[in-house]
């Protein structure tokens, strides 16, 4: 590809990902159910696979549920909790899901002291468990072995949550493990697919650095809410085994 040519691309992509100072930058998706059905869009060949689709709560309920929905798939939620750092809570070292497997990055391991990383450990069990009692109402982890479970985010930028997801999954020996989310960075995709059996990831904007920035309308989504879209989920499933 000739010179001029590749530096026009780099200029149009950083303009459509980055706008100028003051200008508002284009949106990829209006909201999580927005996102979710684009993303139920690209993973149609998992349509009517007696699939199941797990979501990592809070913001992945609505976008788990626009795929499970458009799949026809069985629907549930997986708990992993980021590992947040003392200082910076908003950033994490690392991930534990609900079965106890934990990923951490490795870089990580060194600066911070054991029992720094146990007692931080510790208060994420502690969430964890509150969350399977009031998002699953204590309801076991959907069964796993043998099926094709697709993981499902709102967004991923480092990671560590979805690692933690996969080695639950692993561990309960899924047939088939496929990573799901409408946005992600380029590098995790491409770390992703070596982890995995497929990634499936609407847009991957080459200057991402985070899941918001590529969302209109952006919010931290409460446990009332997250609760809301899975007992709708419930009601619609006993509707449907009504009419059938």
């Amino acid at each position: 590809m000739p010179l001029l040519t590749e530096l026009i691309l780099v200029y149009v992509s950083f303009y459509k990902y980055a706008a100028p100072h003051g200008a508002k930058k284009p949106d990829m998706f209006q909201d999580r159910k927005d996102a979710g059905q684009k993303l139920a869009e690209a993973l149609q060949a998992y349509q009517n696979q007696n699939a199941l689709v797990l979501a990592i709560p809070k913001g992945g309920i609505e976008v788990g549920y626009q795929v499970a929905k458009s799949l026809n798939a069985d629907f549930s939620i997986i708990i992993a909790r980021k590992l947040p750092y003392p200082d910076n809570p908003e950033a994490g070292f690392g991930a534990i899901a609900e079965d106890g497997s934990t990923f951490i990055f490795e870089a990580e391991k060194e600066w911070l002291a054991p029992e720094i990383i146990d007692r931080i450990i510790t208060a994420q069990k502690q969430e964890i468990a509150r969350r399977i009692t009031f998002l699953r109402r204590d309801q076991s982890l959907p069964e796993i072995t043998g099926k094709i479970v697709i993981l499902v985010d709102d967004g991923i930028a480092m990671g560590s949550t979805m690692r933690a997801a996969i080695a639950l999954c692993k561990n309960r020996k899924a047939g088939k493990i496929v990573v799901a989310a409408p946005v992600a960075g380029r590098s995790i995709v491409e770390e992703f697919s070596t982890l995995v059996d497929d990634v499936v990831v609407v847009e991957t904007p080459p200057f991402f650095r985070s899941v918001a920035q590529v969302y209109r309308h952006w919010y931290d989504m409460s446990d009332q809410e997250a609760l809301e879209i899975l007992e709708r989920w419930h009601r619609e499933q006993k509707e449907t085994m009504k009419i059938s």
